[in-house]
């Protein structure tokens, strides 16, 4: 199976391979497979990093000294070069820095026009990060729909987003790729949206690592992005890249240090600035913002396309080597959530494993035996609840609120609802994955759980999902 998989077109991207070896030494003892949660950063960013820090001094940006300019020029270049990442016309498009896509969430939710009249249309398939945003929503007298999932595949129908839409107007928020099963949701829902009135938050946060994304042609009008997914450095940057006309109609609820042009303590009015810096609280991050731009020059180098590719050869043998896993009875091993094949879905992979009478192994033995193993998967419901929902069958019933009455744990609420886990384990793919990563993570389960009965004993209580 391997061989025929190098036919595949695998070899293709053996530079991948070549650069792990010089770049990514920090791998060698260890079996990464958490790309979803976190890229891993290369060893010529972080020169560059400590390179940019020694050879010049820089100062907080909100002023004109010589140190304020030079971090000011950096970041406002790092702006122009994500634009191009993502074939963004400056005209159209701006960018605001945030500490992850979860604060650029936040900053649309609170700022968005909801009022009475208005939706906000999510899909079940969405990160808590995009799900928060219906508190915002609700409190400004907007009505929320959740279009749920579908088996087989865990996806959503283009039908039920078309009657979900109607023509009321506001906003649709969905993720380019699920962060729980890997589905990629079709893109042409952003000018479905569009005809019907509504502005559009597409997640990239799982997309963006291993696919190339042109607004240019897409043209979603709020775009949440983390950069230590894409490539793993610097952690604490992120951003939302805005259409500027979308943007016009956001309403800061509040002002503070960098946002405002002029404020009046006593008069008890303030102006904010007129461009996307407005939406910047406080201090930029700007001593790690230069990062993104030599993050995105990296990935340039090598090219999404060899990346997407690296990504889906190793999806496709995923999926076909924990589908051969069996017992010595002919059952099977491992149950996959979401596409069993690599059509129409990213490199993120989620699985229980079975014991040889059908039921779930508790995830957090799995944790704790990978994690002895030097294995990095993660396990739970990545903050996804509405995938897990579809992917454990849990009916809707079930999941009204009068089951969370009572509840002192996350224990609690599974025996509510009658699962025998708390998630699944997830195993996703990305830069400078390899067979040997798939062929290790197949072989521990195979050799770890097949045919035996994992004791539960010594594990703690599940503290959130």
């Amino acid at each position: 199976m391997v061989a025929a998989f190098h036919a595949s077109g695998y070899a293709a991207t053996r530079r991948l391979d070549d650069l792990r070896a010089t770049e990514y030494p920090h791998l060698d003892d260890q079996v990464y497979l958490d790309y979803t949660g976190s890229g891993v950063a290369a060893r010529s960013q972080l020169r560059a990093h400590h390179e940019r820090l020694r050879g010049a001094l820089y100062g907080n940006p909100h002023s004109e000294n010589p140190t304020s300019s030079a971090s000011t020029l950096l970041v406002e270049q790092t702006r122009a070069e994500v634009l191009a990442f993502f074939n963004a016309s400056p005209d159209e498009y701006a960018v605001i820095f945030t500490p992850n896509a979860t604060g650029a969430c936040k900053l649309v939710g609170e700022a968005y026009p909801f009022r009475r009249g208005t939706r906000l249309i999510l899909t079940a398939d969405n990160h808590n990060s995009v799900n928060g945003i219906r508190v915002y929503a609700r409190s400004g007298g907007a009505r929320v729909t959740t279009i749920p999932v579908r088996e087989p595949d865990l996806r959503v129908r283009d039908d039920d987003v078309t009657a979900a839409l109607g023509r009321r107007g506001g906003l649709l928020a969905f993720p380019a790729q699920s962060n729980f099963t890997g589905v990629q949701h079709p893109l042409s829902w952003i000018s479905l949206a569009h005809e019907r009135g509504y502005d559009v938050l597409l997640d990239a946060a799982a997309f963006a690592p291993a696919n190339r994304l042109d607004l240019g042609v897409l043209r979603p009008d709020f775009v949440p992005v983390s950069w230590y997914k894409v490539f793993g450095f610097p952690t604490g940057v992120g951003c939302l890249i805005a259409r500027r006309e979308a943007l016009d109609r956001l309403r800061r609820p509040w002002f503070s240090g960098g946002t405002i042009q002029a404020v009046s303590a006593i008069g008890g009015w303030h102006v904010l600035v007129g461009d996307e810096t407005a939406f910047e609280d406080g201090t930029l991050n700007f001593l790690s913002i230069p990062d993104v731009g030599v993050g995105m020059a990296w990935v340039r180098g090598i090219g999404m396309d060899m990346i997407h590719d690296r990504v889906t050869y190793l999806t496709s043998l995923l999926l076909q080597r924990l589908a051969s896993l069996r017992h010595r009875d002919g059952s099977p091993l491992i149950r996959v959530y979401g596409p069993a094949d690599g059509h129409g879905r990213g490199g993120t992979v989620a699985f229980n494993v079975l014991d040889s009478r059908g039921g779930v192994v508790d995830e957090r033995i799995v944790a704790r035996d990978t994690a002895a193993a030097s294995i990095s998967v993660r396990t739970g419901c990545f903050c996804n609840p509405g995938a897990g929902e579809g992917a454990f069958h849990i009916p809707r019933r079930a999941l009204r609120g009068s089951v969370r009455h009572g509840m002192r744990t996350l224990d609690d609420y599974l025996d509510r609802l009658g699962l025998p886990s708390g998630g699944a384990i997830r195993a996703s793919l990305g830069l400078v994955s390899n067979v040997a990563d798939v062929e290790a993570l197949i072989s521990f389960l195979d050799d770890r759980y097949a045919d035996r009965h994992p004791s539960p004993a010594g594990l703690t209580p599940r503290e959130r999902c």
